[in-house]
């Protein structure tokens, strides 16, 4: 499995607002460590049991993170970097994930070391026609009518194959290593603090 992370902390840069809702405010955040049950209310979670597992896994009472958005799509749009797995489909998701802990979720050099780690740590994955890369970003986590700057990571996970239900039986494997990798990563505590 070929795996990156990257940093984007531009202007220009994609950021996040948690909570979060839709222009049209019909979908938005939800908070599934407090509320294990709004799982149901997440429709890519009803429709892709891989992801559903995912999710419950990251936001588990004793994981060190939590997740904030999500989507699952395929396609047959291959990117000159994805050539080398020689396949026409790609089943694909992203998740955006946070720090349960302020501590670690305002520290960049904290979520960079354990993007680094993760990393490192997927590396030497099996062989399979998938990756996986996380970018991390800036974040705004709101609180009554405050704004803590702080950071989260998108993870994305792409599957190939000589079709879409093949490409997703791809995905579906990269989706469980990513879960175990990013549940045994220790998130790194002897970093000092910083924001920025």
């Amino acid at each position: 499995m070929q795996v990156d992370f990257s940093v984007e902390l531009g202007r220009d840069d994609p950021t996040l607002e948690i909570p979060w809702s839709s222009p049209d405010g019909v979908i938005g955040y939800q908070n599934l460590k407090v509320n294990p049950g709004a799982l149901d209310q997440i429709p890519e979670a009803a429709d892709y049991p891989e992801l559903r597992e995912f999710l419950a896994r990251i936001n588990a009472p004793g994981s060190k993170l939590e997740s904030a958005k999500c989507d699952v799509w395929s396609s047959t749009e291959i990117h000159p970097e994805e050539e080398i797995f020689e396949e026409p489909c790609k089943f694909a998701s992203y998740i955006d994930l946070f720090f349960s802990d302020p501590q670690v979720r305002n520290s960049f050099a904290r979520n960079e070391q354990f993007l680094r780690d993760l990393t490192a740590s997927l590396s030497s994955a099996p062989e399979i026609p998938a990756s996986a890369e996380f970018v991390l970003r800036r974040c705004f986590f709101r609180r009554n009518d405050q704004a803590f700057e702080g950071f989260y990571f998108t993870t994305y996970v792409f599957g190939y194959g000589p079709d879409v239900l093949r490409a997703r039986g791809c995905w579906a494997k990269a989706m469980a290593m990513v879960g175990d990798a990013v549940q045994s990563t220790p998130a790194a505590t002897n970093l000092r603090t910083q924001k920025g």
